[in-house]
């Protein structure tokens, strides 16, 4: 072999093995998957970690029970029905102050849709009215249909505009909404019993704790009515 093409061949190689030496760092890539990739993508942001601590907050505050707190003293409450449960409980200030067992409307499952339905409403409404001498001994008239019930029922067809009107005038005076439209309406909190679902849609309670509760609530108290 001529010694020339020994040297031009020796110099190749020389090239060729500069140029991987150079190359090497920049192709050091991390692979997919390591803990460099998991620790970047897994890392929560700020925000993130702001929302989770505002949930943990939120989720762990206690709410104490004192059922001896008396009825003078009750004078913000929030009234807070759970329909599974077949309870009503009554909370100031995050105390639990007061737990009824109720009865609800003979169908009860679900949001009330129609008059006749026998569904007590889902939602938060307010107690607009007290009757002392009701015919169930004493009852607390609620804000049904609301708002948001006759809206729905508005873009249904099922009432008018002129109902639908009517409806949002007595809720601004917080007074009984009318009754007389396919949502039906006096939806009440009263006495006469909550051994069993019994009503026409109303939330009823034993005659002694709607004693305890009529005392308790007042025009524009809060009920929310949950599933």
């Amino acid at each position: 072999m001529c010694p020339c093409a020994l040297k031009r061949s020796q110099l190749g190689f020389l090239i060729v093995l500069l140029f991987l030496i150079a190359m090497a760092p920049a192709c050091s890539v991390q692979k997919t998957g390591s803990k460099v990739d998991s620790a970047t993508l897994d890392a929560p942001t700020a925000s993130t970690r702001q929302a989770s601590e505002n949930r943990s907050v939120q989720d762990l505050t206690p709410v104490e029970v004192d059922y001896l707190t008396p009825v003078s003293a009750i004078n913000e409450p929030k009234i807070y029905v759970y329909k599974e449960k077949r309870r009503m409980y009554v909370i100031q200030s995050n105390v639990l102050v007061r737990d009824y067992p109720i009865g609800l409307g003979f169908s009860p499952q679900g949001d009330k849709q129609r008059q006749g339905d026998g569904r007590t409403p889902e939602g938060n409404f307010l107690i607009c009215m007290k009757n002392p001498t009701s015919r169930f001994i004493k009852s607390l008239g609620l804000t049904y249909p609301d708002k948001k019930h006759a809206q729905r029922a508005l873009f249904a067809g099922a009432i008018t505009p002129l109902q639908f009107q009517h409806i949002l005038n007595a809720l601004e005076r917080i007074a009984l909404p009318p009754a007389n439209t396919a949502l039906g309406g006096e939806i009440f909190i009263h006495a006469g019993g909550a051994h069993k679902d019994w009503t026409n849609g109303c939330v009823a309670l034993y005659n002694r704790d709607m004693d305890e509760l009529f005392n308790i609530a007042k025009v524009g108290t809060p009920v929310s009515i949950r599933p």
